[in-house]
């Protein structure tokens, strides 16, 4: 193995240009959302809308409407998969990448061990299976369900111990844009009308995430895929793969021909969702997020929209209507103030689905009528 101190070293700039472009972030890609979905490993849909707005950041052209179709003629879906959350997926990696992370979820099911104490874990997924699959049910359904066989257990664990046991989808309208629907839950085999194959090999899948989340060192990876002991995959691949360093001295993986733009190129404003993957799937996130605003994306439980400026997170920001209210965390140029106002009229033009376009304007105080407007919160140091 080559010492580290051989390894051309990657500068903060120079990841976060690389990531950026892996990202589609760069500059809107001219590529079909079901593609992007594929390309990016899934979207973070915590929430509804994110997945929408993840895309409406990444695609040319981008309208929720072809995000929303792929829902309804289940060519994606939503449903728990890395890092125990939902994300938005592909029906092939809904039915490929929930396997290569099951270890993770059964061990979460062990956290949970004191409330299941009597409770036959296989039993218990066979008889989940079968309710959820004779039609879609609520998870306090499957929770009141599943008491009855077992009335001593504790119920939250019966309902986490079904969610990680079997790969449970929120069925639609869910997840539909301009459409509500409670969560109801079925096993993605019986919404697909497939088995599931075997997990994706672990390789292929470490060469997926290098393309859309590389250079990475392997505690990136471990990170965005919430496993662990995933270093032997990327020794097999060494000989295939780039190796940098990072300033401190972290080995980073990469593909030969991955993109790897020069430090300076220009990254333009992007509007991001709260729970963007951007800001999740590495253990070093100083590529995007500088370390004295570490922690500025969350309040208590709650997660923010995030807003980029030089690629970099700069600040916050919430949409209500048609205004977008932008809260920095430090002062900007005047033509980044400019660049973020024409960002947001984009965003709320293409996410508006069919109301009435109008030109946004920048303003001190709330947006008015007739319109997109931008109001600049004080600046939050």
């Amino acid at each position: 193995m080559a010492s580290r101190t051989t390894h051309p070293v990657l500068g903060t700039r120079a990841l976060n240009r690389a990531t950026l472009a892996r990202q589609l972030l760069l500059s809107r890609a001219e590529m079909s959302a079901g593609d992007a979905v594929a390309h990016l490993l899934g979207l973070q849909a915590q929430n509804v809308k994110p997945p929408y707005f993840q895309l409406n950041a990444r695609l040319a052209g981008f309208r929720p409407a072809e995000l929303a179709g792929l829902m309804e003629s289940r060519e994606v879906v939503r449903m728990v998969t890395m890092r125990s959350t939902i994300h938005t997926h592909t029906a092939h990696d809904a039915l490929t990448l929930r396997p290569l992370v099951q270890p993770a979820r059964d061990r979460e099911v062990s956290y949970f061990r004191k409330g299941l104490t009597g409770v036959d874990l296989d039993r218990l997924a066979q008889r989940a299976r079968a309710f959820v699959e004779s039609e879609p049910r609520t998870m306090g359904e499957i929770r009141e369900e599943l008491l009855r066989d077992w009335p001593d257990a504790d119920p939250q664990s019966l309902s986490v111990a079904a969610r990680c046991r079997l790969p449970l989808v929120q069925v639609t309208p869910r997840g539909v844009w301009g459409r509500s629907g409670q969560v109801r839950l079925t096993t993605v085999e019986h919404w697909l009308g497939r088995p599931a194959g075997a997990a994706q090999p672990l390789d292929e899948v470490v060469l997926r995430y290098l393309a859309a989340f590389g250079p990475a060192s392997v505690k990136d990876m471990q990170t965005w895929a919430g496993l662990t002991r995933l270093r032997e995959a990327f020794e097999r691949l060494r000989p295939d793969l780039l190796v940098f360093q990072d300033e401190n001295g972290v080995e980073l993986f990469d593909l030969p021909d991955a993109p790897r733009p020069d430090a300076g190129t220009p990254a333009p404003p992007r509007f991001l969702p709260e729970f963007d993957n951007l800001l999740l799937s590495h253990a070093d996130r100083t590529r995007v997020v500088a370390p004295e605003i570490k922690g500025r994306t969350w309040t208590g439980n709650q997660a923010h929209c995030t807003l980029l400026v030089d690629g970099f997170l700069a600040g916050l920001w919430k949409l209500d209507g048609r205004t977008v209210t932008v809260e920095l965390f430090g002062p900007v140029p005047k033509t980044a103030k400019e660049e973020i106002v024409a960002e947001a009229e984009l965003m709320v033009r293409a996410m508006a689905e069919g109301k009435p376009e109008g030109k946004a304007q920048a303003r001190d105080g709330s947006g008015g009528a007739g319109g997109a407007s931008v109001r600049f919160a004080p600046i939050n140091p």
